[in-house]
């Protein structure tokens, strides 16, 4: 019990505002109140007008000029409105708008600010004219210095244009995910709708243009999140879960070699022979025309031959065979050193063996056998004479 009102006492005081005024009203938690929604304005807000003017100026590229001038009119009847002037200046090559007397919205001149901006970022009329909305929003994305590189920085504004500059299957897929309209021209990327969906338009084509992730895999997260949307049950869950994770590869790029540097010297580098100092060395600059004509004449014969004994020699190997393998016998010892060593070797025991042949013949039998054994000379006494 204790626990319980300890817990009360802990909510009173966080309920309790500093502010006389901050109490609670009626219409806070109230769920029938929308507290996004924009509301139109009412000109019986502001009957008076406003006390100062207030302007706007942008210049434009002079390939819109033809277009402005034919869709200035319409831009004109709409401005006029909600009370806005409009100026198109051709020799300065300007838009301007500014308040009236008559303007009674004070946010218009932004929506009007931001019209002109559109039209000189290649925009239609029809579609610029709709940022006049309340619901309606528009962002600018500069995508020119995101990249230092040029190169690299046109390749990647490729990605946003698609394959073979095939916009339309790009771009329609992102204005159906996003609810939004989009237009690249030159440097920038021209976007209009909610601020949901600009955000995420921003978010596309800034990973895009910095390497980070390619449109296509934001397509595919924009669909299942779309289909995520459709079921209450997930409404309040985390949907990272459910979402594809995409990993970078990194591609090996190539190596710029350095320059070595040489070591620095004061002094400049020695001058080169001039085409008339080469002439006085070989001396071909006293000979007459005649005798240069004939020497040039023999140098390019001679170099004419080398061509064709070289191309000759070039058909002729075309015909010589090439040269057969020699099979090695394996049996045979590498050394030849040791081979003759081995060769002697056998000679002598052959030469003794047949030494022993010999003698064993020349004995007789009978006279080996009536012989005493005194008379038969021993081994001994053999080796003893020997030594």
């Amino acid at each position: 019990m204790e626990v319980e009102n300890a817990e009360k006492v802990n909510l009173e005081q966080k309920k309790k505002h500093k502010g006389k005024h901050d109490k609670p009203k009626p219409w806070d938690e109230d769920p029938n109140i929308d507290r996004w929604k924009i509301e139109k304005f009412d000109p019986s807000w502001n009957p008076d007008g406003l006390l100062e003017v207030s302007s706007f100026s942008t210049i434009f590229p002079r390939y819109r000029e033809k277009y402005l001038q034919e869709a200035w009119p319409k831009v004109k009847s709409a401005l006029k409105e909600y009370g806005i002037a409009a100026e198109l200046n051709l020799v300065e090559g300007s838009m301007t708008v500014s308040t009236t007397r008559k303007t009674r919205d004070p946010y218009v001149i932004i929506k009007a600010r931001d019209l002109i901006k559109l039209l000189s970022r290649s925009v239609p009329a029809p579609q610029a004219i709709k940022i006049l909305d309340d619901e309606m929003q528009c962002d600018i994305i500069k995508i020119g210095n995101l990249v230092r590189n040029k190169e690299r920085s046109v390749k990647r504004r490729q990605r946003l244009v698609g394959p073979n500059s095939s916009t339309l299957k790009w771009m329609q897929a992102l204005e159906i995910l996003t609810s939004c309209y989009i237009l690249v021209q030159g440097n920038t990327v021209a976007a209009m709708g909610s601020f949901k969906g600009l955000k995420q338009v921003r978010r596309i084509v800034e990973d895009c243009v910095e390497n980070k992730m390619h449109p296509v895999y934001h397509i595919k997260i924009l669909m299942m999140k779309k289909e995520l949307e459709k079921d209450p049950a997930l409404k309040n869950e985390n949907w990272d879960r459910f979402l594809p994770t995409f990993k970078k590869k990194n591609v090996q790029t190539k190596k710029v070699k350095s320059k070595e540097k040489k070591p620095y010297t004061p002094f400049p580098p020695p001058q080169q022979p001039s085409k008339i100092d080469q002439e006085l060395e070989s001396g071909e600059y006293f000979l007459s025309e005649k005798k240069k004509l004939a020497k040039k004449w023999e140098e390019k014969q001679e170099k004419q031959a080398q061509k064709t004994a070289e191309n000759k020699r070039k058909r002729e190997a075309a015909f010589v065979p090439p040269k057969e393998p020699v099979k090695q016998d394996s049996n045979k010892s590498e050394n030849k050193e040791e081979d003759v060593a081995a060769l002697a070797k056998s000679s002598k025991q052959k030469a003794k063996e047949f030494g022993k042949q010999k003698s064993l013949q020349n004995i007789n039998a009978e006279e080996y056998i009536s012989a005493p054994a005194a008379e038969q000379p021993s081994k001994r006494k053999r080796k003893s004479k020997h030594t």
